[in-house]
């Protein structure tokens, strides 16, 4: 079926396996973790005062979190990190990059679970982007690589950030098509009060090293040549993750397809911290969309 969005996934990584590539993903999904009233419906209450990375008894969901964590294993699910984030009630988990179809799959099975055993628990969970005002938001940040015949294809120990020449290209493509990539990663009105300065959120169209405020940063903790890669960090769990992953595979492949190199293209790289830029040098920076409509 043509609207099917699996079959959508399905036919642009056909497209890229005819190039010679498999395209790799990992999401990193965030939630908060919300109390019930007396009736069970959702609040924005929270009695949890932890920050990033905190532990008990600061962390009120981390029983929770780590029951999800352990059923998710018992599903087949290689967890590789989870942790309290940013704001109270807020967690991420994290889970080993495969292929994208099945990745796509991992998300689907993910939000399920996680809705499930919050509401066994008295608890609400919701992947919507920016539920609290004046609070960090619930993003899902896209890391990825392309390999070939079980290669990589992103490293290059002579390259930026020991990123290759073919890694440039798919960033240069993602950054050429970002804004309307939004409309698709991005796809609610709420997805958008996320996206603004202040809150770890991205809202450059840019690539960086240590720069969170960057649409591209490469994580400098993975090393290793089959570990590099990069994420896309506008994505949110409001979209589906069929279209997002076809939609971004797509992108990097015009990228490759037309050689499109991010840093003559003036998009970065942006090791600094924006925030400090005087107001004439913010204004030739080009920046995300600021509505679904805008995307």
């Amino acid at each position: 079926f043509v609207g099917d969005p699996r079959g959508v996934l399905k036919r642009a990584l056909s497209q890229a396996e005819e190039m010679g590539f498999t395209f790799n993903a990992g999401p990193e999904l965030e939630f908060f973790l919300f109390q019930t009233d007396e009736d069970g419906r959702p609040t924005t209450r929270t009695s949890d005062e932890a920050g990033y990375f905190d532990l008990g008894p600061l962390d009120h969901g981390e029983s929770t979190r780590r029951e999800i964590c352990l059923c998710l294993e018992e599903m087949g699910f290689e967890i590789e990190a989870s942790h309290h984030e940013v704001a109270a009630g807020q967690h991420e988990i994290d889970f080993k990059y495969t292929d994208a179809l099945h990745a796509a799959d991992n998300i689907m099975t993910f939000k399920l679970a996680v809705k499930t055993l919050a509401q066994k628990n008295g608890l609400h969970a919701t992947f919507m982007p920016k539920p609290i005002y004046a609070e960090a938001g619930n993003g899902m940040h896209v890391h990825m690589l392309l390999t070939k015949d079980g290669k990589p294809l992103f490293y290059d120990e002579n390259g930026y950030a020991q990123l290759s020449k073919l890694a440039h290209n798919f960033m240069g493509g993602l950054l050429k098509h970002a804004k309307s990539l939004c409309a698709i990663t991005n796809p609610s009105t709420n997805s958008f009060k996320r996206l603004v300065p202040g809150f770890e959120a991205p809202v450059t169209i840019g690539y960086a090293t240590a720069n969170r405020s960057a649409v591209i940063r490469i994580p400098a903790y993975a090393k290793s040549p089959m570990a590099k890669r990069f994420e896309l960090r506008n994505p949110d769990g409001t979209c589906n993750p069929y279209y997002a992953y076809a939609a971004i595979l797509m992108a990097g492949l015009d990228g490759i397809i037309n050689e499109i190199d991010p840093s003559v293209c003036g998009w970065g790289p942006y090791d600094f911290n924006l925030f400090d830029l005087p107001e004439e040098e913010k204004a030739k920076i080009d920046s995300l969309p600021k509505s679904l409509d805008e995307a």
